[in-house]
Parts: structure tokens; sequence; C-alpha cells
């Protein structure tokens, strides 16, 4: 039979202001009368389609939570565990009790341990009520519209989004962050996890964060665990030491093997450049989407996507670039900052949301027979597409298609991104003489591969694999 070997000191401590603290708020905080924030994300988030899913994932995250739920202050109570398909490295707590973790993070862990730690961590903050103490309901309310916009495209890219849900999500006091590692420590410690995963967790994501910064130059996104403040360090690692032998005397066995849940996983989005699949390109980056005309050629540089007809007479192009510096409508960006003065038999044109201009540019003689441009706004940014017809080609059918692509344009879906992001982790067996830059080398990840595996394997910054470890590679 498993045994409680606490004794009344640290756990008792904690667990005792956790209860009176949980008691408190009982008694003193209304019902919501209405959905709360937490609600309200994941209706969002359900039914902009970026749920996970993987009914196993999101069974196995919940009994993960519910066992430290059962054994904290708020035992009984419902909460809601959720796996967000997005590839940011994120947790995050509502005040209504909603528990999300995106499965970015999932592939940063190599045991339960740690992901118990990461979502103790976050029971911690609604045991705690700091989101009611630091965060106001407006503020959760432009959360939600900054996540639900990173989640359907909206923002211009990434990197924007990333600085945005940072800004939104940063919101805890240093106090409230070492507050839920104790809340989060005790119940792992209950539950019967071991409290060193809290520290490894801790490096974990600070590896990634050092990732992030020296390798990828992007902003990171995870709030909690990476209290660089040394006061917050000396505490955790006080706080872990001082609980080892608090430990059930009989610990239970995992809720499943992590390792076996990791194959399969999928991981990050398509590459910068973006990816063509069936005619259409798709840039996961930008969020956006433009279907070119049926066998045409279709690349792709960081900055510009370009088409080429088989026979070689017909190209067309898009880019992107920033907006005026002054308001200006599409006709007026064409004519004031492109200075096209060549414009004639022009047209508004609307792309789904996506309002536009289209013109023909006027060619002197006879080669190419026929030039056109357009543009469009999507949010921080303008597109600018170009087309041209050689001699031999058919004017009439090429403005057809031209208009077509144009119009064509579209901010990118949830599944759309899962159609062409194929990413996902796999193990492999580490041989003599493996290093992480042989496994990049096999892998479709072409930009930052070799430390990208280093990171999710917990090697970073220089270390190498080991004969027969087990390694997560992504295929």
């Amino acid at each position: 039979m498993t045994q409680n070997i606490f004794t009344p000191n640290i756990a008792n401590r904690v667990w005792s202001f956790v209860a009176a603290l949980a008691l408190t708020l009982a008694l003193t905080l209304p019902a919501p009368a209405h959905a709360g924030p937490g609600a309200e994300m994941y209706n969002e988030f359900l039914e902009k389609g970026i749920i996970y899913p993987d009914d196993e994932w999101q069974a196995y995250v919940t009994e993960i939570g519910e066992r430290l739920l059962a054994v904290s202050p708020h035992a009984g109570r419902t909460y809601t565990f959720v796996v967000v398909d997005q590839p940011i490295v994120n947790a995050w707590a509502t005040p209504d009790a909603y528990i999300f973790v995106t499965r970015g993070i999932l592939a940063f862990f190599n045991n339960e341990d740690e992901l118990a730690a990461v979502l103790g961590h976050e029971i911690g903050h609604v045991v705690g009520a700091h989101s009611k103490r630091t965060i106001a309901r407006d503020r959760l309310g432009k959360i939600l519209g900054f996540l639900g916009t990173f989640a359907t495209g909206s923002s211009a890219t990434y990197g924007l989004a990333n600085t945005i849900s940072t800004t939104a999500l940063a919101g805890y006091r240093r106090e409230h962050e070492l507050e839920a590692d104790e809340i989060g420590t005790d119940l792992i410690l209950r539950a019967g996890y071991n409290p060193r995963a809290l520290l490894a967790s801790i490096q974990q994501l600070r590896d990634h964060d050092d990732f992030q910064r020296t390798v990828k130059n992007a902003p990171t996104i995870y709030h909690g665990l990476l209290g660089s403040h040394p006061a917050h360090n000396k505490r955790l690692n006080e706080l872990v030491e001082q609980s080892q032998h608090l430990q059930l005397v009989d610990l239970p066995e995992p809720e499943r093997e992590y390792y076996a849940m990791l194959p399969g996983l999928r991981f990050g989005d398509e590459s910068a450049t973006g990816v063509v699949h069936e005619g259409v390109y798709y840039h996961g980056a930008l969020r956006l989407k433009i279907a070119f005309p049926n066998g045409w050629d279709v690349q792709a540089t960081s900055s510009e996507v370009f088409g080429r007809e088989p026979n070689g007479e017909g190209t067309m192009s898009a880019r992107r670039t920033s907006l005026p510096t002054e308001t200006q409508t599409p006709e007026e960006y064409l004519t004031k900052t492109l200075r096209r003065d060549d414009l004639e038999n022009g047209e508004e044109i609307q792309a789904g949301p996506y309002g536009g201009y289209l013109a023909s540019i006027k060619v002197p003689g006879e080669t190419p027979k026929l030039r056109k441009i357009a543009v469009l706004y999507k949010e921080n940014g303008v597109y600018v597409f170009n087309g041209e017809i050689k001699d031999k080609g058919d004017p009439v059918a090429f403005e057809k298609l031209f208009k077509d692509m144009v119009t064509s344009f579209r901010p990118m879906s949830a599944d759309d991104l899962r159609l062409i992001n194929k990413q996902s982790i796999a193990l492999v067996e580490a041989r003599p003489g493996d290093t992480y830059a042989k496994l990049a080398a096999k892998m479709s990840i072409k930009v930052n591969g070799e430390e990208t595996l280093r990171v999710i394997n917990g090697h970073h910054p220089r270390g190498e694999p080991r004969a027969g470890d087990l390694i997560k590679v992504i295929q």
C-alpha cells in the first residue's frame, strides 16, 4: 500500500497556506455569471480548429493534470486540460481553471515528471488566483484576441505574434511565480512525481530560451519556471533539496511511458520559404496561400514566390513589402509609393477578406505582349503581384490566369497548416560515431537542424549523443 511520509515542516506549511488561501478565495470570490476567459479561449480555439487533433495526447495531459488536481486544495473542482496545436513553447492558466499547453512544449520534455512539473506550476497559478490578482478581465480578453489572431494567421509574422503573446502572458509578478513553484512542487510530491523534475523542466525551457535568442534571434514566450533572478533560483533549489526526503515511499507508476507517446508528435511548422502542394503555395510563417495556374513551376525564397509557365512564355510573382508611411488606398500605393505612372485598365479587386487594385502596365512595342501588376493589403503588410507574358503567349488567357492567381490569395486555416506540415518527432538509437550534425543531415529541416536536435534532446548548446541513447529526431 502506498504510504505518505510527509513530516510537519515544509510540505505541511505550504499545504496549510494553500488550503487557507483556497478556502478564503472560495468564500470571497463570487461565481462567474458568464463564461470565463479560459472557456472563451477554448471555444475560439475549437472553432478555429487549433485544438491538437490527437486524442491520446489530450487524454494523457488530462490524466496527469487530474492526478495532480486530486492532491490539491481544488480536488473535486472541474479543471480542463488542453493541448493547443501550436509550435510555440508555452503553457498558461486562466482563472476559470483552464490549463493550456502547446504541442510545441511537449517535444522538450523527457519524462512524465517534467510535464507534471509544468502542469503543477500552472495549477499553482489557479490555486493562488494569480491571474485575478494581476491580470484584469479586459487584459485576458486581449490575450484571447492575440492568440486567436495568431492561430488564424491575421498577424503578419510569427515574430509579431510571439512578441504580443509574450507581453500579454508574462503578467505574473516574481512572487507569484515563486508561489506557483512552491504549490507545484508540493503537488508533484503528493502525486508521486520526482521533485527534481521541476529543476529539469526549468533547464529544458531555459535551454530553449537561449536557443531562441542566440540561434534563431527570436523572442520566447513561456512566462513561468524561467525565473533568472538569483534569489528565485536559490529559493527553487532550496525548495527541491529540502523536499527530497518527503517523497512517497512507494511511488505510483507514471500514467504512461512518455517516450512511447513522442513518435508522431507534430513538430514545428514548415520552412520559412513556404511549400507548394498541388499548385498551391503555402507560407506558414506569413500564414497565407496563393493558387498558381495548374502545371506551372513554382519556386520560393524567404521574400518572394515565383511561378513560370512550362513553355516559359508567362511568369507571375508575389512579394511582401511594408505598409506606406501615410494612409493610402491600394491604387494610391501603386501610383504614389511605387511611383507607377504607366498604368491602364485598372480595377478594384477583392481577394477573400482583402481589398486591392489590379492594372495593366503600358508596354512600349510588342515585347512583352502584356504586363500586369496588383496590390493587396493584409494587416501589417502589402503584397505586390507582377505578371508578364511574352510575344507567343495568349494575352486574354493570361490576363484571366493572373487575376485568378491574385484573387486566390487567402489566410491559411489550421487544416492548411496540418496539410503542409508533415514534420513529427521520431526516436532513433544513437550509434557509435553519431553526431547531431550527421543526424540533422538526414532530416527535412535544413536551417538550424543540428541546433534544434541538440535543444530538444537536452544537449544544448554543445552536447552530442552517446552510443545507445534514445534520441529524438524530426522526420
